[in-house]
C-alpha cells in the first residue's frame, strides 16, 4: 500500500467537490453502460497502491481477455482522490480504503457494481459483504485486508521491546533505544494523527479538537527524532538500517523482512491501531466499464484470490480462497491476527468536515 510522491492537502480536494458531483451526474454513458459477465469493452488503466498486486495475475488477466492493463500507483487515499477528483483520468479501476470509500459513495464519484457481470462476487466472506462504509457492498467489493502498526529491527532494540506507540513518539524510549533519527512515520494524516489518538488513550476517528490538538503535539514533539515520512518504503529503511522502527501496513513489512539479515517483528501496539478494507472500485467515468467489471470478476476467483495473499501477504476477503491460500499464510497471526488483537483495533471512518482538521494537524506538526 503506497506509492512515490506527497500527499495533497485535503483542503484542496473539498474544494473541487461541486465540481466533481456535476461532472459525475453528467457521464450518462459510462454510468448506464450494460455489461455481461467476461465482456470487455477496451484495455484497463489500473490505479492502485504500489506492491499490491501480483504481476502474474496481471499477465493472466492480459492472456484470457485480450486486453492490456496499464497501472499506475499511488501512495495515499488523499493522493488518489486528489487525481480522479476533477474526472478524465482514464482509469477505471481504483482500489480506495474504507472511509475514502464512504466519501467516493457521497460525491457519486464510483458506479453501482453491476453484480451479474461479476459472478464471483459470492464468494466474499459474509464478514466483508455488507460494511458499513457501503452497505450492501453496492459499489465495492473487497479486495484485501489488513492492519496498520510497528516494523522494529530487533538486532538492534533487542527482543523485549515494549509493544507501544510510544516507540515513534516516546523521547525517553527513543534515548532508551537508540531511535532518535531511526524513525519512519507513514505519510498519511489520518494513519498518522490516528497513530497519535491512540497513543494518548483516544479513538483514532475522534472529532474533538482538543484531542487532535494533543495528538498534534505528541507528532511535533517526534518530529526531531523522525527520519523521514514515508509511506512507500518505511519497510524497506528498515531492512537497509536507515531506521529501526517504522509505522506502516502488516504485509509489506512481512514481505521485506524476507530480504533482511537481522531479526525483525511486527506488532500492533497495546494502545491499539487501524484495521482496514481496501475495496475494488470503478470510476463513473471509466472508459472502459465492462473491462472493469470483469477484472474485479478475475479478482474474486477463488484460486485468483489466494495468489493475490500468498503474493502480497495481506489477508483475503475472498471465503473461496481460503482453501488455496498457504497454510503458512493462513497461520501467521500479522496477516491473520488473533483476536484478542481484532478487539483493539478500529476502522478509519469518513469524519465529514472534519477530515481537513486531520490533514492540517499533520501539515502543522511537521512544521
Amino acid at each position: 500500500m503506497k506509492a512515490m510522491k506527497k500527499w495533497m492537502r485535503l483542503v484542496a480536494l473539498l474544494a473541487v467537490l461541486g465540481v466533481v458531483a456535476a461532472s459525475c451526474g453528467s457521464d450518462e454513458e459510462s454510468a448506464g453502460a450494460d455489461c455481461e459477465a467476461g465482456e470487455t469493452d477496451g484495455d484497463l488503466a489500473f490505479f492502485n497502491w504500489s506492491e499490491y498486486m501480483d504481476p502474474d495475475l496481471i499477465t493472466a488477466f492480459q492472456d484470457e481477455f485480450g486486453v492490456t492493463v496499464t497501472e499506475d500507483f499511488y501512495p495515499s487515499n488523499e493522493e488518489m482522490f486528489a487525481k480522479v477528483s476533477a474526472g478524465g483520468t482514464g482509469y477505471d479501476v481504483i482500489v480506495p480504503s474504507d472511509y475514502m470509500i464512504s466519501i467516493l459513495v457521497s460525491e457519486g464519484m464510483i458506479l453501482e457494481l453491476q453484480k451479474d457481470a461479476i459472478p464471483n462476487h459470492v464468494n466474499v466472506s459474509d464478514k466483508f459483504n455488507d460494511p458499513p462504509f457501503d452497505p450492501g457492498s453496492v459499489h465495492t467489493l473487497a479486495y484485501q485486508w489488513g492492519t496498520t502498526g510497528i516494523g522494529v529491527d530487533l538486532g538492534v532494540t533487542g527482543p523485549d521491546v515494549p509493544l507501544t506507540w510510544g516507540l515513534l513518539f516516546d523521547a525517553d524510549l527513543a534515548e532508551e533505544y537508540g531511535l532518535s533519527g531511526r524513525i519512519s512515520l507513514l505519510d498519511d494524516p489520518r494513519e498518522t494523527v490516528g497513530a497519535a489518538l491512540k497513543y494518548l488513550g483516544y479513538s483514532l476517528n475522534s472529532t474533538s479538537a482538543d484531542e487532535l490538538a494533543e495528538a498534534e503535539a505528541v507528532i511535533a514533539d517526534a518530529v526531531s527524532r523522525v527520519a523521514a515520512f514515508d509511506s512507500d518504503q518505511y519497510s524497506e529503511l528498515v531492512v537497509a538500517g536507515e531506521t529501526i522502527v517504522g509505522h506502516g501496513y502488516s504485509g509489506n513489512f512481512l514481505w521485506d523482512f524476507e530480504e533482511g539479515e537481522s531479526e525483525y517483528t511486527y506488532f500492533v501496539p497495546d494502545e491499539g491501531g487501524t484495521k482496514w478494507v481496501d475495496g475494488m472500485a470503478i470510476l463513473v467515468d471509466a472508459p472502459h466499464p465492462c473491462t472493469a467489471h470483469a477484472f474485479i470478476n478475475f479478482l474474486l476467483d477463488a484460486e485468483n484470490g489466494a495468489q493475490l495473499t500468498n503474493y502480497n501477504w495481506y489477508a483475503s476477503p475472498n471465503a473461496a480462497s481460503e482453501q488455496y491460500i498457504d497454510q503458512e499464510v493462513l497461520d501467521n497471526q500479522i496477516i491473520y491476527p488473533s483476536q484478542a488483537t481484532m478487539d483493539r483495533l478500529e476502522f478509519i471512518e469518513d469524519t465529514g468536515d472534519f477530515e481537513i482538521e486531520y490533514t492540517d494537524a499533520l501539515t502543522r506538526a511537521r512544521g
